[in-house]
Protein backbone atom coordinates (compact mmCIF):
# COMPACT_ATOMS: atom_id res chain seq x y z
CA UNK A 1 0.00 0.00 0.00
CA UNK A 2 1.05 3.49 -0.71
CA UNK A 3 0.25 4.22 3.16
CA UNK A 4 -3.17 3.01 4.70
CA UNK A 5 -2.97 1.49 7.75
CA UNK A 6 -0.85 -1.08 8.79
CA UNK A 7 -2.60 -4.57 8.51
CA UNK A 8 -2.42 -5.80 11.50
CA UNK A 9 -4.21 -2.93 12.32
CA UNK A 10 -6.74 -2.86 11.11
CA UNK A 11 -6.76 -6.57 10.52
CA UNK A 12 -10.44 -8.08 11.04
CA UNK A 13 -11.10 -11.54 13.75
CA UNK A 14 -12.52 -11.52 17.07
CA UNK A 15 -12.49 -14.20 19.34
CA UNK A 16 -13.32 -14.14 23.42
CA UNK A 17 -10.85 -17.56 23.96
CA UNK A 18 -7.73 -19.12 22.49
CA UNK A 19 -9.19 -22.30 22.08
CA UNK A 20 -11.12 -23.49 18.70
CA UNK A 21 -14.21 -21.14 18.05
CA UNK A 22 -17.36 -23.33 19.40
CA UNK A 23 -19.89 -24.02 17.16
CA UNK A 24 -22.06 -20.24 16.01
CA UNK A 25 -25.26 -21.45 17.51
CA UNK A 26 -23.88 -22.68 20.67
CA UNK A 27 -21.52 -19.24 20.85
CA UNK A 28 -24.71 -17.02 20.40
CA UNK A 29 -26.40 -18.36 23.21
CA UNK A 30 -23.50 -18.59 25.81
CA UNK A 31 -22.04 -15.24 25.14
CA UNK A 32 -23.33 -11.63 26.47
CA UNK A 33 -24.31 -8.61 24.67
CA UNK A 34 -20.73 -7.27 25.26
CA UNK A 35 -18.70 -9.94 23.80
CA UNK A 36 -20.84 -10.69 21.13
CA UNK A 37 -19.87 -6.74 20.27
CA UNK A 38 -16.43 -7.53 20.68
CA UNK A 39 -16.71 -10.60 18.14
CA UNK A 40 -18.78 -7.81 15.55
CA UNK A 41 -16.14 -5.33 16.63
CA UNK A 42 -13.25 -7.42 16.03
CA UNK A 43 -11.31 -6.69 19.10
CA UNK A 44 -8.93 -9.40 19.85
CA UNK A 45 -6.12 -10.00 17.10
CA UNK A 46 -4.81 -6.49 17.12
CA UNK A 47 -4.55 -6.49 20.70
CA UNK A 48 -3.39 -10.62 20.68
CA UNK A 49 0.20 -11.08 20.07
CA UNK A 50 1.24 -15.05 18.91
CA UNK A 51 1.37 -17.36 21.96
CA UNK A 52 -0.02 -14.81 23.90
CA UNK A 53 -3.19 -14.19 26.15
CA UNK A 54 -6.19 -12.52 24.11
CA UNK A 55 -6.55 -8.83 24.88
CA UNK A 56 -3.16 -8.10 26.18
CA UNK A 57 -1.72 -6.29 23.49
CA UNK A 58 2.07 -6.00 22.62
CA UNK A 59 1.46 -6.34 19.16
CA UNK A 60 3.61 -4.61 16.73
CA UNK A 61 2.51 -2.46 13.95
CA UNK A 62 4.87 -1.02 11.12
CA UNK A 63 4.18 2.44 10.24
CA UNK A 64 6.17 4.73 7.76
CA UNK A 65 7.47 6.80 11.05
CA UNK A 66 8.17 3.95 13.08
CA UNK A 67 6.36 1.00 14.80
CA UNK A 68 3.62 1.22 17.31
CA UNK A 69 2.54 -1.33 19.95
CA UNK A 70 -1.51 -2.14 20.61
CA UNK A 71 -1.96 -1.05 24.61
CA UNK A 72 -3.34 -4.02 27.39
CA UNK A 73 -7.03 -3.51 27.34
CA UNK A 74 -7.63 -6.72 29.84
CA UNK A 75 -8.98 -5.29 33.12
CA UNK A 76 -6.14 -5.63 34.54
CA UNK A 77 -5.52 -2.33 36.95
CA UNK A 78 -2.16 -2.30 36.54
CA UNK A 79 -1.12 -2.90 33.20
CA UNK A 80 -4.33 -3.05 31.67
CA UNK A 81 -7.72 -0.60 31.87
CA UNK A 82 -8.69 -1.81 35.19
CA UNK A 83 -8.68 1.31 36.28
CA UNK A 84 -10.77 3.08 33.55
CA UNK A 85 -14.48 5.05 33.87
CA UNK A 86 -16.45 4.06 31.37
CA UNK A 87 -15.72 7.81 30.04
CA UNK A 88 -12.34 7.01 29.63
CA UNK A 89 -13.40 4.00 27.65
CA UNK A 90 -15.61 5.22 25.72
CA UNK A 91 -13.41 8.62 24.83
CA UNK A 92 -10.92 5.97 23.03
CA UNK A 93 -13.44 3.83 21.68
CA UNK A 94 -15.23 6.81 19.69
CA UNK A 95 -13.19 9.63 19.74
CA UNK A 96 -9.40 8.43 20.02
CA UNK A 97 -8.42 10.01 23.24
CA UNK A 98 -7.27 7.85 25.99
CA UNK A 99 -7.16 8.25 29.37
CA UNK A 100 -4.35 10.55 30.16
CA UNK A 101 -5.42 12.81 27.09
CA UNK A 102 -3.12 11.85 24.54
CA UNK A 103 -4.46 11.19 21.01
CA UNK A 104 -4.84 7.77 19.75
CA UNK A 105 -3.26 6.59 16.01
CA UNK A 106 -5.83 5.66 13.93
CA UNK A 107 -4.31 2.77 13.67
CA UNK A 108 -7.45 1.90 16.18
CA UNK A 109 -10.59 2.60 14.15
CA UNK A 110 -11.47 4.74 16.05
CA UNK A 111 -13.63 7.13 12.76
CA UNK A 112 -15.82 3.88 12.37
CA UNK A 113 -16.35 3.39 15.55
CA UNK A 114 -17.76 6.78 16.42
CA UNK A 115 -20.79 5.27 14.78
CA UNK A 116 -21.13 2.77 17.55
CA UNK A 117 -24.39 3.65 19.54
CA UNK A 118 -23.92 4.80 23.36
CA UNK A 119 -25.38 1.52 24.18
CA UNK A 120 -23.17 -0.60 22.38
CA UNK A 121 -20.56 1.19 23.93
CA UNK A 122 -21.45 0.66 27.53
CA UNK A 123 -22.00 -3.13 26.80
CA UNK A 124 -18.31 -3.11 25.10
CA UNK A 125 -17.35 -1.11 28.23
CA UNK A 126 -19.12 -3.95 30.70
CA UNK A 127 -17.37 -7.20 28.97
CA UNK A 128 -13.82 -5.70 28.56
CA UNK A 129 -14.08 -3.92 32.49
CA UNK A 130 -16.09 -7.09 34.07
CA UNK A 131 -16.21 -10.45 32.17
CA UNK A 132 -12.86 -9.88 30.06
CA UNK A 133 -9.84 -12.13 32.06
CA UNK A 134 -7.33 -10.12 33.13
CA UNK A 135 -3.69 -10.11 32.88
CA UNK A 136 -0.82 -8.56 33.88
CA UNK A 137 1.13 -7.30 31.00
CA UNK A 138 2.97 -4.06 30.90
CA UNK A 139 2.75 -2.01 27.29
CA UNK A 140 5.79 -1.84 24.99
CA UNK A 141 6.24 1.47 24.02
CA UNK A 142 5.86 2.75 20.44
CA UNK A 143 9.06 3.06 18.14
CA UNK A 144 8.62 6.69 17.19
CA UNK A 145 11.09 9.06 17.10
CA UNK A 146 10.68 12.69 18.28
CA UNK A 147 9.39 14.74 16.22
CA UNK A 148 7.82 12.55 14.80
CA UNK A 149 5.86 10.86 18.07
CA UNK A 150 3.94 14.29 18.23
CA UNK A 151 0.25 13.27 19.04
CA UNK A 152 -0.93 16.79 18.79
CA UNK A 153 -1.09 16.74 14.93
CA UNK A 154 -4.06 14.16 15.37
CA UNK A 155 -6.16 16.83 16.09
CA UNK A 156 -5.77 18.36 12.84
CA UNK A 157 -5.92 14.53 11.02
CA UNK A 158 -9.55 14.41 12.80
CA UNK A 159 -11.03 17.28 10.64
CA UNK A 160 -10.40 14.95 8.00
CA UNK A 161 -10.42 11.42 8.97
CA UNK A 162 -13.03 11.25 12.30
CA UNK A 163 -16.03 9.68 11.57
CA UNK A 164 -19.73 10.55 13.12
CA UNK A 165 -22.05 9.11 14.96
CA UNK A 166 -24.28 6.56 12.73
CA UNK A 167 -27.85 7.99 11.50
CA UNK A 168 -30.18 5.44 10.57
CA UNK A 169 -31.49 6.10 6.51
CA UNK A 170 -35.64 6.71 6.78
CA UNK A 171 -35.36 5.19 3.31
CA UNK A 172 -34.28 1.48 3.86
CA UNK A 173 -36.05 -0.44 6.73
CA UNK A 174 -34.96 -1.84 9.59
CA UNK A 175 -32.92 -4.94 8.42
CA UNK A 176 -30.62 -2.79 6.09
CA UNK A 177 -29.76 -0.22 8.78
CA UNK A 178 -28.70 -2.70 11.25
CA UNK A 179 -26.33 -4.23 8.04
CA UNK A 180 -25.39 -0.48 7.82
CA UNK A 181 -24.66 -0.03 11.05
CA UNK A 182 -22.85 -2.95 11.44
CA UNK A 183 -20.49 -2.85 8.00
CA UNK A 184 -19.78 1.19 8.59
CA UNK A 185 -19.23 1.19 12.55
CA UNK A 186 -18.92 -2.04 14.60
CA UNK A 187 -17.40 -3.98 11.80
CA UNK A 188 -15.04 -0.91 10.34
CA UNK A 189 -14.91 -2.81 7.15
CA UNK A 190 -14.31 0.47 4.93
CA UNK A 191 -10.38 0.88 7.02
CA UNK A 192 -9.49 -1.72 4.82
CA UNK A 193 -11.77 -1.45 1.50
CA UNK A 194 -12.37 2.05 1.49
CA UNK A 195 -9.62 3.84 -0.37
CA UNK A 196 -7.29 6.87 1.55
CA UNK A 197 -7.20 10.40 0.47
CA UNK A 198 -3.83 12.21 0.74
CA UNK A 199 -3.71 12.45 4.77
CA UNK A 200 -4.16 9.10 4.56
CA UNK A 201 -7.59 8.99 5.79
CA UNK A 202 -10.83 7.08 4.40
CA UNK A 203 -12.25 8.97 1.68
CA UNK A 204 -16.18 8.18 2.93
CA UNK A 205 -17.39 6.74 5.80
CA UNK A 206 -20.95 5.87 4.80
CA UNK A 207 -22.90 4.63 1.80
CA UNK A 208 -23.51 7.92 0.65
CA UNK A 209 -20.20 8.44 -1.09
CA UNK A 210 -19.20 6.07 -3.91
CA UNK A 211 -16.14 6.11 -2.73
CA UNK A 212 -17.05 3.79 0.36
CA UNK A 213 -16.03 0.31 -0.11
CA UNK A 214 -14.78 0.84 -3.27
CA UNK A 215 -11.02 -0.94 -2.93
CA UNK A 216 -8.36 -0.08 -1.85
CA UNK A 217 -4.29 -1.15 -1.81
CA UNK A 218 -3.80 -2.56 1.99
CA UNK A 219 0.17 -3.22 3.41
CA UNK A 220 0.64 -6.11 -0.27
CA UNK A 221 -3.10 -7.23 -0.83
CA UNK A 222 -5.66 -5.67 -2.48
CA UNK A 223 -8.40 -5.65 -0.50
CA UNK A 224 -11.79 -6.23 -3.24
CA UNK A 225 -14.30 -3.90 -3.89
CA UNK A 226 -17.47 -4.64 -1.73
CA UNK A 227 -19.90 -2.36 -4.38
CA UNK A 228 -22.32 -3.57 -6.92
CA UNK A 229 -19.75 -3.69 -9.52
CA UNK A 230 -20.42 -6.57 -12.11
CA UNK A 231 -16.95 -7.32 -12.62
CA UNK A 232 -14.63 -6.74 -9.95
CA UNK A 233 -17.69 -6.22 -7.15
CA UNK A 234 -20.68 -8.10 -5.77
CA UNK A 235 -22.92 -7.45 -8.85
CA UNK A 236 -23.13 -11.21 -9.55
CA UNK A 237 -23.40 -11.84 -5.87
CA UNK A 238 -26.74 -12.44 -4.48
CA UNK A 239 -27.68 -11.62 -0.79
CA UNK A 240 -27.40 -15.82 0.02
CA UNK A 241 -24.10 -15.97 -1.45
CA UNK A 242 -22.88 -12.94 0.45
CA UNK A 243 -24.46 -14.51 3.72
CA UNK A 244 -22.51 -17.71 2.79
CA UNK A 245 -19.06 -15.85 2.27
CA UNK A 246 -19.31 -13.98 5.50
CA UNK A 247 -20.24 -16.70 7.49
CA UNK A 248 -18.00 -20.05 5.35
CA UNK A 249 -15.37 -17.87 3.75
CA UNK A 250 -16.44 -19.11 0.15
CA UNK A 251 -19.29 -19.19 -2.30
CA UNK A 252 -19.39 -20.21 -6.10
CA UNK A 253 -17.53 -16.97 -6.39
CA UNK A 254 -14.41 -17.16 -4.59
CA UNK A 255 -12.77 -17.92 -1.17
CA UNK A 256 -11.53 -15.31 1.14
CA UNK A 257 -7.68 -14.63 1.32
CA UNK A 258 -5.40 -12.41 3.46
CA UNK A 259 -7.05 -10.61 6.54
CA UNK A 260 -10.18 -11.62 5.09
CA UNK A 261 -9.42 -15.18 6.39
CA UNK A 262 -9.35 -13.98 9.76
CA UNK A 263 -12.73 -11.51 9.08
CA UNK A 264 -14.33 -15.08 8.71
CA UNK A 265 -12.58 -17.52 11.64
CA UNK A 266 -13.00 -14.80 14.44
CA UNK A 267 -15.35 -12.09 13.65
CA UNK A 268 -18.42 -12.89 10.30
CA UNK A 269 -18.65 -16.42 10.99
CA UNK A 270 -19.19 -16.31 14.63
CA UNK A 271 -22.09 -13.95 14.29
CA UNK A 272 -25.78 -14.57 14.32
CA UNK A 273 -27.33 -15.49 10.40
CA UNK A 274 -29.70 -12.93 11.08
CA UNK A 275 -27.16 -9.79 11.07
CA UNK A 276 -24.76 -11.70 8.43
CA UNK A 277 -28.19 -11.23 6.64
CA UNK A 278 -28.58 -7.20 7.39
CA UNK A 279 -24.58 -7.23 6.49
CA UNK A 280 -25.88 -8.98 2.82
CA UNK A 281 -28.46 -6.77 2.44
CA UNK A 282 -26.68 -3.92 2.88
CA UNK A 283 -23.96 -4.46 0.84
CA UNK A 284 -25.94 -5.14 -2.36
CA UNK A 285 -27.71 -2.26 -1.96
CA UNK A 286 -24.67 -0.23 -2.86
CA UNK A 287 -24.39 1.17 -6.73
CA UNK A 288 -21.75 0.29 -8.52
CA UNK A 289 -18.40 2.46 -8.24
CA UNK A 290 -16.26 2.17 -11.59
CA UNK A 291 -17.31 -0.47 -14.00
CA UNK A 292 -20.92 0.54 -14.29
CA UNK A 293 -19.62 1.07 -18.20
CA UNK A 294 -17.83 -2.30 -18.26
CA UNK A 295 -19.30 -5.58 -20.55
CA UNK A 296 -20.26 -7.92 -17.98
CA UNK A 297 -18.03 -11.07 -17.83
CA UNK A 298 -18.99 -13.85 -20.13
CA UNK A 299 -17.06 -17.43 -20.17
CA UNK A 300 -14.92 -18.16 -22.48
CA UNK A 301 -15.11 -22.11 -23.51
CA UNK A 302 -12.94 -21.73 -25.85
CA UNK A 303 -9.92 -21.45 -23.60
CA UNK A 304 -10.98 -24.16 -21.81
CA UNK A 305 -10.91 -26.84 -24.64
CA UNK A 306 -7.75 -25.27 -25.34
CA UNK A 307 -5.97 -25.83 -22.19
CA UNK A 308 -7.60 -29.28 -22.02
CA UNK A 309 -5.96 -30.37 -25.20
CA UNK A 310 -2.49 -29.48 -23.74
CA UNK A 311 -2.29 -26.19 -25.54
CA UNK A 312 0.35 -24.29 -24.37
CA UNK A 313 0.93 -21.82 -26.56
CA UNK A 314 0.64 -18.70 -24.67
CA UNK A 315 3.19 -17.25 -22.45
CA UNK A 316 2.06 -19.01 -19.00
CA UNK A 317 -0.01 -21.77 -20.04
CA UNK A 318 2.31 -23.99 -19.83
CA UNK A 319 3.24 -23.13 -15.63
CA UNK A 320 -0.56 -22.90 -15.48
CA UNK A 321 -1.00 -26.56 -16.58
CA UNK A 322 2.09 -28.10 -14.66
CA UNK A 323 1.24 -25.92 -11.55
CA UNK A 324 -2.45 -24.98 -11.32
CA UNK A 325 -4.61 -26.84 -13.42
CA UNK A 326 -4.49 -29.34 -11.17
CA UNK A 327 -6.67 -27.58 -8.82
CA UNK A 328 -8.36 -24.72 -10.42
CA UNK A 329 -8.95 -26.79 -13.44
CA UNK A 330 -8.35 -26.35 -17.25
CA UNK A 331 -12.01 -24.31 -17.16
CA UNK A 332 -10.82 -22.14 -14.42
CA UNK A 333 -13.90 -23.13 -12.45
CA UNK A 334 -12.45 -24.92 -9.68
CA UNK A 335 -14.28 -26.82 -7.38
CA UNK A 336 -14.13 -29.40 -4.35
CA UNK A 337 -13.21 -26.66 -1.72
CA UNK A 338 -11.03 -24.46 -4.04
CA UNK A 339 -12.00 -21.55 -5.24
CA UNK A 340 -12.50 -20.30 -9.32
CA UNK A 341 -10.30 -18.10 -11.13
CA UNK A 342 -12.73 -17.77 -13.89
CA UNK A 343 -14.82 -14.18 -13.48
CA UNK A 344 -13.50 -14.09 -10.24
CA UNK A 345 -13.63 -10.63 -8.82
CA UNK A 346 -10.21 -10.71 -7.28
CA UNK A 347 -8.66 -12.02 -10.41
CA UNK A 348 -10.36 -9.18 -12.41
CA UNK A 349 -9.41 -6.50 -9.89
CA UNK A 350 -7.72 -3.52 -11.41
CA UNK A 351 -5.21 -4.09 -8.73
CA UNK A 352 -3.65 -7.24 -9.37
CA UNK A 353 -1.71 -7.22 -5.62
CA UNK A 354 -3.59 -9.89 -4.22
CA UNK A 355 -3.59 -12.82 -6.91
CA UNK A 356 0.36 -11.90 -7.38
CA UNK A 357 0.73 -11.90 -3.18
CA UNK A 358 -1.51 -14.74 -2.72
CA UNK A 359 0.70 -16.93 -5.69
CA UNK A 360 4.00 -15.90 -4.02
CA UNK A 361 3.16 -16.60 -0.57
CA UNK A 362 0.17 -19.39 -0.46
CA UNK A 363 -2.20 -19.68 2.57
CA UNK A 364 -3.08 -22.52 4.47
CA UNK A 365 -6.68 -24.29 4.43
CA UNK A 366 -9.40 -21.94 5.53
CA UNK A 367 -10.12 -22.50 9.20
CA UNK A 368 -13.84 -21.64 9.72
CA UNK A 369 -16.62 -22.24 12.85
CA UNK A 370 -17.93 -25.39 10.85
CA UNK A 371 -14.26 -26.37 10.49
CA UNK A 372 -11.98 -26.46 7.64
CA UNK A 373 -12.45 -25.50 4.01
CA UNK A 374 -10.45 -26.71 1.26
CA UNK A 375 -6.99 -27.24 0.54
CA UNK A 376 -3.74 -24.91 1.23
CA UNK A 377 -2.71 -22.75 -1.75
CA UNK A 378 0.93 -23.75 -1.80
CA UNK A 379 3.73 -20.84 -2.16
CA UNK A 380 5.95 -20.51 -5.70
CA UNK A 381 8.02 -18.03 -4.73
CA UNK A 382 10.82 -20.75 -4.46
CA UNK A 383 9.67 -22.36 -7.91
CA UNK A 384 8.97 -19.46 -10.35
CA UNK A 385 10.92 -16.50 -11.14
CA UNK A 386 9.66 -13.03 -11.29
CA UNK A 387 9.25 -13.82 -15.22
CA UNK A 388 7.62 -16.90 -14.59
CA UNK A 389 5.21 -15.92 -12.20
CA UNK A 390 4.27 -12.54 -14.29
CA UNK A 391 2.96 -14.91 -17.07
CA UNK A 392 1.25 -17.19 -15.42
CA UNK A 393 -0.69 -14.15 -13.30
CA UNK A 394 -1.44 -12.71 -16.66
CA UNK A 395 -2.47 -15.88 -18.14
CA UNK A 396 -5.11 -16.10 -15.80
CA UNK A 397 -6.53 -12.62 -15.77
CA UNK A 398 -6.50 -13.07 -19.83
CA UNK A 399 -8.26 -16.28 -20.19
CA UNK A 400 -11.74 -17.83 -19.96
CA UNK A 401 -13.36 -14.62 -20.47
CA UNK A 402 -11.54 -12.85 -18.24
CA UNK A 403 -9.92 -9.66 -19.60
CA UNK A 404 -7.85 -7.46 -16.99
CA UNK A 405 -4.35 -6.34 -17.41
CA UNK A 406 -0.85 -7.31 -17.66
CA UNK A 407 1.76 -8.42 -14.49
CA UNK A 408 5.00 -7.16 -15.08
CA UNK A 409 8.27 -8.78 -13.62
CA UNK A 410 8.87 -5.78 -11.40
CA UNK A 411 5.73 -6.11 -10.22
CA UNK A 412 6.43 -9.71 -8.97
CA UNK A 413 9.83 -8.38 -7.80
CA UNK A 414 8.66 -5.83 -5.62
CA UNK A 415 6.13 -7.63 -3.96
CA UNK A 416 8.52 -10.59 -3.00
CA UNK A 417 10.40 -8.01 -1.94
CA UNK A 418 8.37 -6.72 0.52
CA UNK A 419 6.55 -10.42 2.03
CA UNK A 420 7.41 -13.59 3.47
CA UNK A 421 5.76 -16.56 2.56
CA UNK A 422 3.27 -17.96 4.75
CA UNK A 423 3.61 -14.72 7.68
CA UNK A 424 -0.44 -12.92 7.22
CA UNK A 425 -2.06 -16.43 8.98
CA UNK A 426 0.26 -16.78 12.42
CA UNK A 427 -3.15 -14.92 14.82
CA UNK A 428 -5.50 -17.67 13.41
CA UNK A 429 -2.60 -21.06 13.61
CA UNK A 430 -1.99 -19.54 17.32
CA UNK A 431 -5.71 -19.00 18.39
CA UNK A 432 -7.44 -22.02 17.17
Amino acid sequence: MSYALPRRAVLVAATLVAAAAPPRAARAQETSRGAYLAIAGDCVVCHTVSEGAPFAGGLKMATPLGAIYSPNITPDADTGIGGWSYEDFDGALRKGVSKDGRRLYPAMPYPSYAQITDEDSRALFEYFSKEAKPVHQLNTRNEIAPPWNARWPLAVWNLVGAGSPFRANAAFDEEWNRGAYLVQGLGHCGACHTPRGALFQEKAMTAEDGAFLAGANLDNWSSPNLRGDLNTGLGRWTTAETVEFLKTGHNIHGAAFGAMRDVVAYSTGNMNDADLAAMAKYLSSLPPSIDRKQPLWVEDSRDAAALAAGKSDRPGAATYLRQCASCHGADGKGGGGLPPLAGNAAVLDPDATSIVNIALNGAPALEVAEGEYGDAMPQFRTFLDDRAMADVATFIRSTWGNRAGPVLPGDVAALRKATVAGEDHAIIRQMR
